[in-house]
């Protein structure tokens, strides 16, 4: 038996997440669809992690089991011409065949996209948000240290999350000026269904109420989601890297 890894790139726009969902248009869905259909045999397609609905990715990870033994390029060439223009497959090797993209990743790295100017290309990829461009980014960076460390992060996920251990290491989150955009960078050994929105939009939420980092405290404190502030949008996200 062969073990393959994949790297992926998509645009989320269109679809309910990576996993798949009944009834829905799933990035998981699309590429076990074109894998069975070249390989002739069932998949088990395995990713490093969920995106939700909206989310993109530029270097999402998989890895799937296969009896056949696959030539690298031509069939990265059959795959991607398939697959629907809105995913891509840009990278396949062949990896132990004890390699589990989930399992054995270390972190988890997302940057999300935020700007005050109006544009068709930016529309899909970025939130455009006049008020939030006008904070200081040097405060920003200090909210944001509130959070680094290992935590319970109950306050920042879904209310039915099934994830019973909520404790994350965030290991990075920091925010930087570049052309139009402000770029946010966060990086955690795993991060909870919708948290990575979530704290985005708590230290706005602090930084309307004066830079108020006890606030930020507050809300770790309280593991409770309502707490915590509004969760940005997702079309400005990106799932950027996956370290093993």
């Amino acid at each position: 038996m062969y073990n393959y890894r994949l790297k992926i790139s998509y645009d989320g726009s269109n679809y309910s997440g990576w996993q798949i969902q009944a009834n829905s248009n799933s990035i998981q869905g699309e590429i076990k669809k074109v894998l069975e259909l070249l390989l002739k045999e069932e998949v088990n397609l395995i990713g490093s992690g969920r995106t939700d609905a909206g989310v993109h990715a530029l270097g999402q990870i998989a890895n799937f089991h296969s009896t056949k033994k696959i030539d690298k390029w031509k069939f990265l060439h059959s795959l991607n011409s398939i697959l629907k223009k809105d995913i891509s497959v840009d990278d396949l090797t062949e990896v132990n065949e004890n390699f589990n993209s989930r399992f054995d990743a270390v972190s988890r790295s997302y940057i999300y996209l935020i700007t005050n100017k109006k544009s068709p290309f930016y529309y899909n990829y970025a939130w455009m948000n006049n008020w939030v461009c006008n904070f200081q980014i040097d405060k920003l960076n200090e909210l944001s240290k509130t959070l680094i460390g290992e935590n319970d992060f109950t306050s920042f996920c879904r209310k039915k999350s099934e994830v019973e251990n909520k404790i994350c290491n965030l290991i990075e989150f920091g925010w930087r000026r570049s052309g139009d955009f402000i770029i946010v960078y966060t990086q955690a050994n795993r991060f909870l269904h919708g948290m990575v929105r979530s704290l985005i939009g708590t230290v706005l939420l602090a930084a309307k109420d004066n830079y108020n980092h006890e606030l930020i405290k507050n809300i770790i404190i309280n593991k409770n989601r309502e707490t915590a502030g509004e969760s940005v949008p997702a079309k400005g996200l990106f799932l950027y890297k996956v370290r093993y």
